[in-house]
């Protein structure tokens, strides 16, 4: 078999693009691998990445030619909608100027053929950068400056950028940053202008299709619908074992109530309700593609609290909450119907939305694709976020409230005066893990959910039906399955529950504080690698024994979720099976997407930290 021709050979020297930028830089191809399709490359301070042939361009594409130093024959100057700057000159001795190339792509479509020819043009004047008397500058902070030249030079008008001289030994070295006024009476000196011509604006970027791609939306908006009224209709089946699978379907007027609907809608107005009291902190949400910081109303456990004062209230005046129990397919096809008109709501809305304002992984340009997916990053009613409303309020408190009233028609179904210690533990076990979510509610903001993740039906659906209707099935199994537990059985449940809980908190909080300011002192014993975005992967503490320990604390707790069901049935362990899997393909999408962001120093991490959850006891 014929080998496919490879287009840049090891040791060619060409022009690479910045990751998370429009800026090319000049590289050396180190090698290729065939089965990946990506070029290793070095940029010239020493940093190896893997890059597409998409984001490697030709030196010959790169056309150079000398600046005048007379002002009327200077296109950029001519072009600048503002006043141009003073020329700043310096004498040059025994170094000469280096110029390096940049290219900015902008977002929007020129008007004319003059527009054209002005947006695809970018001037850029660049020297060696001044050697500083601190001669152990870090490789973190140049990371950083790297980064803030990113944002700096997205730009929709050609822009000059200059930088200091330094010595020889740091000649490869490069900066770029906007030209800015300088004082007169300088020197001046000979540069040379780089004049470079960007590729025609392309479509919004996306990111590889994931969840069986186009095919497989069609899939999974068929599959998970279906499978939250299996799960149902199966748990409440006097032996619901997989030998009566399928359940027998009920007639269609069972899954209506319009009085479930009307309860579905107060309930979720009255989250709305309390979310937009003044009530709370403020939180920013991390940086987007723009540069801009979001805010949120993190005022979860205020929430949580005063939803609990309403049911309790509610049950003191006679509500027979029990009504969730019995009218549970019903209460579930009302919220699957608000689910489904929020998603085509979002879409639209999204038609509309700016190109940096749609999600990476939700800009396939297949309808039901982004559909699914979710089209738009992070959508808004004025200072109201839909995402962040939806993933911990309605469905996620709620949840605690169908808990609650499984609890309760225990009791009546079984004649008891008191839940059941195996009820009891499910209730205790998950009122703690979502009253911890709320509480520590500003952790969510550095969560994929809300940085990366589109909001579409996979999000609605998931926040409003699946976590309330799934996630309670161990509740729901125990109204009609009673599973006695002995106390020496509840404490060593109670105890791995906590063992859990403690490797889940810890780690999740030690990723968040790093993440929100990797300065901070108290994280300074931590080892990291730095990375050529200027971000760090952090290879100690938590992050230093599996590479998800937070999903570690996770799978135990779901354990211990499941163990108070005891084993007669497997229809129970489905949130365990579930979150196995889940959790599964959440890593998959981890490893391609930092492997994607971070290149060569995601292998090294990979070696560092060599397991991916479950860590190899000696």
């Amino acid at each position: 078999m014929t080998m496919p021709p490879v287009k840049y050979q090891k040791g060619d020297t060409v022009m690479g693009r910045w990751p998370g930028s429009s800026l090319y830089y000049e590289v050396k191809v180190l090698d290729f691998d065939v089965k990946s399709k990506l070029y290793t490359v070095i940029y010239k301070d020493g940093t190896e990445l893997e890059l597409k042939e998409q984001d490697i361009r030709s030196l010959s594409g790169f056309q150079t030619r000398s600046r005048s130093r007379s002002r009327s024959q200077s296109p950029g100057r001519r072009r600048s909608r503002s006043r141009s700057p003073a020329r700043t000159t310096r004498r040059s001795s025994s170094r000469t100027a280096a110029a390096v190339a940049a290219a900015a792509i902008t977002d929007s479509a020129p008007s004319s053929r003059k527009d054209i020819k002005l947006k695809d043009t970018l001037e850029v004047r660049l020297s060696p950068l001044q050697q500083t008397k601190a001669a152990e500058n870090n490789s973190n902070n140049k990371h950083e400056k790297k980064e803030e030249n990113n944002t700096a030079s997205k730009v929709n008008e050609n822009i000059e950028a200059k930088a200091d001289t330094e010595p020889e030994k740091n000649q490869g070295r490069y900066n770029l940053r906007r030209r800015k006024d300088d004082g007169e009476g300088k020197p001046e000196v000979q540069e040379e202008e780089v004049k470079v011509a960007a590729p025609a604006p392309a479509a919004t970027p996306s990111t590889p299709l994931d969840f069986g791609g186009k095919i497989g939306a069609y899939f999974w908006l068929l599959f998970l619908p279906a499978w939250v009224l299996f799960v149902i209709l199966q748990g409440n089946l006097e032996d619901p074992s997989l030998a009566n699978f399928p359940p027998p379907l009920p007639p269609l007027e069972a899954f209506w109530d319009p009085q479930a609907l009307v309860f579905v809608i107060l309930w979720i107005l009255f989250q709305v309700l309390l979310y937009v009291l003044p009530v709370g902190k403020l939180s920013e949400g991390m940086p987007l593609r723009s540069g801009e910081r979001l805010k949120y109303r993190t005022n979860g456990f205020f929430a949580i609290a005063v939803s609990a004062l309403a049911v309790a209230a509610a049950v003191h005046q006679g509500v027979d909450l029990t009504y969730v129990h019995s009218r549970f397919l019903q209460l579930a096809t009302a919220t699957f119907i608000i689910s489904v008109l929020l998603s085509i709501y979002l879409y639209i809305r999204s038609r509309y939305a700016a190109p940096e304002q749609l999600a990476l992984g939700g800009n396939s340009g297949n309808v039901v694709y982004d559909f699914f997916k979710g089209h738009e990053l992070n959508p808004r009613i004025k200072s109201f976020d839909l995402k962040f409303f939806c993933e911990m309020r309605p469905g996620l408190i709620g949840w605690c409230l169908i808990n609650f009233a499984m609890a309760l028609a225990e009791m009546k179904q079984q004649g008891l005066d008191a839940p059941s210690y195996s009820m009891i533990l499910v209730n205790l076990f998950q009122l703690l893990y979502v009253v911890d979510g709320l509480w520590n509610e500003e952790a969510i903001l550095t969560t994929m959910d809300l940085m990366h993740d589109g909001f579409g039906f996979m999000l609605a659906f998931g926040d409003l039906v699946w976590v309330p209707f799934t996630y309670t099935l161990q509740a729901y199994y125990l109204v009609s399955h009673p599973n006695p537990l002995s106390l020496p059985a509840v404490a060593a449940i109670l105890l791995l529950k906590f063992v859990g809980f403690y490797i889940f908190r810890k780690s999740n909080s030690e990723k968040n504080a790093f993440r929100r300011n990797p300065s901070d002192p108290k994280l300074s014993h931590l080892k990291t690698i730095p990375t050529a975005t200027g971000k760090s992967l952090l290879v100690s503490g938590w992050w230093g024994v599996v590479r998800h320990p937070n999903y570690l604390g996770d799978l135990i707790m779901a354990l211990a979720w499941s163990l108070p069901c005891g084993f007669s049935h497997l229809l129970p362990w489905y949130y365990m099976i579930y979150f196995v899997i889940l959790l599964v393909h959440r890593d998959s999408r981890d490893m391609s997407e930092c492997r994607r962001k971070y290149g060569s120093a995601w292998d090294e991490y990979c070696r560092t930290v060599r397991y991916r959850i479950i860590p190899r006891v000696y």
